[in-house]
């Protein structure tokens, strides 16, 4: 298991939390440098894939400072709520639904994403942009998003994935270890978060890999499409 701290004795969960913790001040600072805005148009693309379905109550694990809760509302849901583990992230979030004028619509919580505090068959859709790959227990966290999703309803996770063309994927990797790693830490003074990123998506299980995790779990109708050649993934399944 990769953790933000590999000699650290603590759980990767307290790690993660205690990581975004620290670099919420300048998270979305650093998502907007580091992919160089392509992360706003992969976000348009889940709000893209959720259309069709016009989900009504709508949950976001893994929510961070609610920037994919708030593309959602492109949607018109009558609820959406975003949970984090992170309350530093939450605090962030929680200023922009303010100063939005979206706090009367979309509710930001801490909670565990292997633990939810949600009954059975709560939410139409659920989305998680860019948190999966920190789950301490993937399939755990999986199988409760499918415990609280309706029947027919849909889960859409957004991930970063690794690309298959050679040249490209060269440059990619060269710039996702070397390059980004020094630009977080510059900005965010927290090097392990940024040395941890790149760890954690070698790590992940990416593509058909992905696929058959969720499959075995049970969801039905999984489908993965790439992006930008392959740098993030957006995996598709209903209960």
């Amino acid at each position: 298991m990769v953790k933000p701290d590999n000699k650290a004795d603590t759980g990767k969960k307290e790690q993660v939390q205690q990581m975004f913790d620290d670099i919420s001040p300048k998270y979305d600072l650093l998502n907007r440098v580091l992919s160089l805005g392509i992360d706003i148009k992969w976000r348009k693309r889940v709000v893209e894939i959720l259309k069709p379905h016009k989900p009504s109550y709508i949950l976001d694990v893994a929510t961070g400072t609610a920037d994919l809760a708030i593309s959602m509302m492109e949607l018109n849901p009558s609820k959406i709520v975003g949970v984090d583990i992170s309350q530093g992230m939450l605090n962030k979030g929680k200023i922009k639904l303010i100063n939005k004028g979206l706090d009367s619509v979309i509710t930001l919580q801490q909670g565990d994403s292997e633990n939810l505090n949600f009954v059975d068959n709560t939410f139409d859709a659920i989305t998680v942009a860019f948190g999966v790959r920190n789950y301490e227990n993937l399939r755990l966290g999986l199988s409760e998003m499918l415990r609280v999703l309706k029947p027919e309803g849909i889960l859409v996770i957004l991930e970063f994935s690794q690309p298959k063309n050679k040249l490209f994927g060269s440059i990619y990797r060269f710039y996702f270890n070397n390059i980004l790693p020094a630009i977080g830490k510059l900005i965010s003074k927290n090097a392990k978060a940024y040395t941890y990123l790149p760890q954690s998506v070698g790590a992940f299980p990416y593509g058909d890999e992905m696929l058959n995790i969720l499959n075995e779990i049970g969801y039905k109708n999984t489908k993965c499409e790439e992006l930008t050649m392959g740098i993030a993934s957006i995996y598709e399944a209903s209960k």
